[in-house]
């Protein structure tokens, strides 16, 4: 059992038209390293770490926990997806205890603007709702990151609030479960 629930973890790797959804691998160190230091990545995520930290923190296999899947395109790591418990201190929640789960997703600037975070996005979420129909998914964005809040309305989510948090104002979203889509569906 994970912290996302009743879920096996790891999953089988997760096949698209273009894209393998993984668990990480030693071979993924440097992307994850590359991911972490750029400062287009960090642009609404706090800012790029420094690369030297980096190189000391990453473990010979990086991201290696429930929730947390590689986007490898051709064998190469673009990115990753993730699926995490939103902690209940933090403001943004559809249940009132919180701990709902939260969609994340970071792509090296090189894959961005060809639809592999629409992609791999849209597979992790169907992956969760057939292992948890019941259960919502949220997702939180700095409002001035429009790109996001595109991605996550064509990804399905409605805005639910605004709210500062990090020094920013923040797009708060959430999918509903498909259960709640019964019957409403053309």
């Amino acid at each position: 059992m994970s912290e996302l629930g009743p879920v096996a973890w790891p999953p089988a790797p997760i096949k698209t038209e273009r894209l393998v959804l993984r668990e990480s691998e030693a071979r993924d160190r440097a992307a994850y390293i590359e991911l972490f230091a750029s400062p287009e990545v960090g642009a609404y995520l706090g800012g790029p770490r420094p690369r030297d930290d980096l190189e000391r923190a990453v473990p010979e296999v990086p991201g290696r926990r429930p929730g947390v899947f590689v986007i490898d395109l051709d064998g190469e790591m673009i990115g990753t997806v993730s699926l995490d418990r939103r902690d209940a201190e933090r403001p943004g929640h559809v249940r009132p205890d919180g701990g709902e789960a939260e969609l994340g997703y970071m792509l090296l600037p090189q894959a961005w603007g060809h639809g592999y975070a629409a992609e791999a996005c849209a597979a992790v979420l169907d992956w969760f709702a057939d292992t948890s129909p019941t259960e919502p998914v949220v997702l939180c964005t700095q409002s001035a990151n429009t790109r996001s809040i595109r991605l996550a309305e064509k990804l399905g989510f409605i805005e639910l609030e605004r709210f500062e948090e990090f020094a920013a104002e923040q797009w708060f979203g959430v999918r509903a479960p498909v259960t709640s889509y019964a019957g409403t569906r053309p």
